[in-house]
């Protein structure tokens, strides 16, 4: 029988670590958002600079929920057209897209760290509050390396048909 229950070593840790801090971060950023709203309707002025937090903080979430949802095999996948193949094939054919899911993953990684050194060299800063901007894009660069890893962790499972949860 197949076991498809989540890792529980260290690079699930990594990923429940990166979705709860993603979670925080949400929930600050609905505060902030309904903070702004309210200040606005009493007092006619939002928060400055509400929209870039807003911004800034959705991105990091989502780049903290990216490397849990991969390692609980969350994310959507759409087997209409496998239900009827071997468990085999199918298993074949998810780690070959969770294969190809890690590589996208660590380019997009990859790509956001040189994206954070250009802005940390760069000193590019938001437009109102001029916040430097390199920490959100560094912060994205984790969360892509950590998804790279757990899809990683997925295909290499899958691949082997194996029934450990170490990952």
């Amino acid at each position: 029988m197949d076991d498809d229950r989540a890792p529980t070593g260290p690079i699930a840790r990594l990923g429940l670590a990166l979705a709860l801090a993603g979670g925080t971060v949400l929930l600050a950023t609905a505060l902030l958002a309904t903070w702004s709203v309210t200040q606005r309707w009493i007092t006619s002025q939002p928060v400055p600079g509400d929209f870039e937090l807003v911004s800034l903080g959705s991105g990091i979430a989502v780049m903290g929920f990216l490397a849990h949802g991969t390692l609980r095999r969350t994310n959507i996948l759409v087997d209409s057209f496998t239900g009827w193949l071997p468990r085999g094939v199918t298993r074949a054919m998810d780690a070959f897209w969770t294969l190809v899911w890690m590589a996208v993953a660590a380019v997009l990684a990859e790509r956001l760290l040189v994206g954070a050194r250009e802005t940390w060299r760069s000193g590019t800063t938001t437009m109102v509050l001029g916040l430097p901007s390199w920490w959100a894009v560094g912060l994205g660069a984790l969360g892509f390396a950590a998804t790279a890893l757990a899809a990683g962790y997925w295909a290499l499972r899958l691949a082997r048909g194996s029934k450990g949860t170490q990952g």
